[in-house]
């Protein structure tokens, strides 16, 4: 007897050690990053008006949406309590991951401020390459000679109130938008033509991302033997009264 009831202290103190056992925490979906600009940065739209051309000073950057061949990246002021632009973004390639966040620029003309590339997370290869309107895309092109990606559609450049929520008009038309790339002879060529796009293993939707199951396999035996404990403590709780009896 005294040994069943060691038996299920111990199912019972495991059942407790499951419960009380911290859950695993979800992956960065949304790749806050925090980053300091030390001058001036052209952004493209969707941006407050007047927020076309970030001052110098600390942002937060974030994944709002995420589908297999784009993602919408938002801008926060330091504090995120500001959105500043919404914008369409192009998964591409380096070469090389690093374990600190790269922002890349377009070089301009003197005088005029930088604008603002690709974003890349900490380890990943695959970063985030902005999308700016044709005749911003074409001026930029020719001033850095290289192809700059653009879309076609008749985006707003600025809006009046910030985007907050994936399901806004705006983020719809960013998702369906169609994408090419411009180059400095002001020449239209397919997206295939300047971006290495990721397999698609690296690139999930937001979605999936998302699902509940984040326990990892070890805690989801944890849950097991909890129940296994409950079951022989529930057991002992019955039995033992007429255990009692019998002596």
């Amino acid at each position: 007897m005294k040994l069943f009831k060691t038996a299920v202290m111990i199912c019972g103190l495991a059942a407790l050690g499951a419960l009380g056992a911290p859950p695993a925490e979800a992956a960065p979906w949304d790749r806050k990053t925090v980053f300091t600009f030390s001058g001036p940065v052209e952004i493209p739209g969707v941006h407050l008006a007047g927020w076309g051309i970030l001052p110098a000073g600390t942002y937060v950057f974030k994944i709002l949406d995420s589908q297999s061949d784009r993602h919408i990246v938002q801008i926060f002021n330091k504090d995120e309590t500001q959105i500043y632009a919404t914008i369409l973004a192009i998964p591409n390639f380096r070469l090389k991951a690093t374990d600190k966040t790269v922002m890349t620029f377009r070089e301009r003309p003197a005088g005029q401020p930088e604008a603002l590339r690709a974003w890349f997370y900490p380890g990943r290869q695959w970063g985030e390459e902005f999308v700016y309107p044709k005749a911003k895309a074409l001026e930029i092109a020719k001033a850095t000679n290289m192809p700059v990606l653009f879309t076609p559609a008749e985006l707003p450049m600025e809006v009046t109130e910030p985007v907050k929520t994936a399901d806004a008009p705006v983020v719809v038309e960013l998702r369906r938008a169609p994408i090419m790339a411009i180059t400095p002879a002001g020449e239209e060529v397919q997206l295939a033509q300047v971006v290495t796009p990721p397999p698609a293993a690296e690139e999930a939707p937001m979605v999936a991302q998302l699902e509940p199951a984040t326990l990892p396999a070890t805690a989801s035996g944890l849950w097991m033997w909890a129940l296994i404990g409950f079951v022989a403590l529930l057991g002992a709780m019955l039995i033992q009264p007429k255990a009692k009896a019998v002596r």
